[in-house]
């Protein structure tokens, strides 16, 4: 009867050291992204043996934060309020909810290329791209949004605008909370900027709250 007690605490001990070398991972990778196994074990005060018990190598740490960031961003798409509410106010809401998820696994756009793939990324941002492509067909028919490009392909024009934006946070050119970002989009779609800017205003406070549309 003795033994089920003794393990669940290793096993509760297990899980709060993968989530602790997780979350060094991030940080330490943002700031450095040739960062060795070795001293993020050391930064998360485990063991090299504790971290290669639970990722065997780089690739597996990798895939392991892919697997969050896509699990985060299928959080945001979810949270989203049905197809009902006014285009631009549906951007404005989605870049705001999903900015603190880009900015917080940021660092996987650097790695991107060279460690996951494209075709890792691209199922990573699979829900988050037929979301944006959705708003922007649905404020085209509604002449809310220009129509120069088809729906695909005017997402991954807004996707590479984020994507630099990111990047510029990377090195320090660029801060910002989502607003000016979500105010960003809404031009580039062909919103006017003042009115953008109300839009924004308007959703904002819904997101910090965690209210949906109205």
């Amino acid at each position: 009867m003795s033994k089920p007690v003794a393990r669940e605490p290793l096993r509760r001990n297990a899980r709060s050291n993968r989530a602790r070398i997780l979350v060094t991972a991030r940080q330490e990778l943002g700031r450095n992204p040739d960062v060795t196994l070795e001293e993020i074990a050391k930064a998360a005060g485990v063991v090299r043996r504790t971290l290669f018990g639970h990722f065997p190598g780089r690739a597996a740490l990798l895939d392991a934060l892919a697997e969050e960031a896509a699990e985060a961003l299928q959080g945001v798409v979810a949270s989203q309020p049905e197809a009902v509410e006014d285009p631009e106010r549906a951007l404005a809401r989605f870049m705001l909810s999903i900015w603190p998820v880009g900015d917080r696994y940021r660092l996987l756009l650097t790695l991107a290329r060279r460690d996951l793939g494209m075709e890792r990324v691209s199922e990573i941002l699979a829900p988050a791209r037929a979301w944006i492509a959705a708003i922007l067909e649905r404020g085209q028919r509604r002449a809310v949004f220009h129509r120069q490009l088809p729906p695909a392909a005017f997402s991954a024009c807004l996707e590479a605008l984020n994507v630099s934006l990111l990047e510029s946070v990377n090195t320090g050119a660029w801060e910002d909370d989502g607003a000016r970002t979500a105010v960003i989009n809404l031009v580039a779609a062909g919103v006017p900027e003042e009115r953008a800017v109300r839009v924004v205003g308007d959703v904002t406070p819904d997101v910090r709250d965690g209210t949906t549309a109205r």
